[in-house]
Order: structure tokens, then sequence, then C-alpha cells
């Protein structure tokens, strides 16, 4: 069959083996709970201006 063909044969179950033994991925190992805060040092204005000038150079 060329590619992208439909088979039929591919669309059936196929029995996958697992290992009853191995160990799953934690996906809540590392949550915490908490707030993070930073200050930038430099106004809104400062750093929108920052930005321009980084996309102008950007564009050149």
């Amino acid at each position: 069959m060329g590619f992208g063909s439909y088979d039929e044969s591919e669309q059936q179950n196929h029995e996958v083996e697992t290992d009853d033994d191995s160990e799953g991925v934690d996906v809540h190992e590392n949550d915490h709970e908490g707030e993070a805060r930073f200050e930038a040092g430099a106004s809104t204005d400062d750093l929108v201006s920052q930005l321009k000038d980084m996309k102008s150079e950007d564009d050149e």
C-alpha cells in the first residue's frame, strides 16, 4: 500500500504489554502552594520603551 493509504488491519485493537511493576509519573511531585513576586526596579514606561527599542533593532 502507498503512503497514507487506509489499512483496516492497523485500526484493530492491539495488545500492549505493560509492566505492572513500573512506576508511573507523579505529576504532583513538585506542586507547591504560594506566591511569587518580583520588582523590576523600573517603571512600566521604561520597560515599554526598552521593548520598543529591542523590536526596532530586530526590524533593522
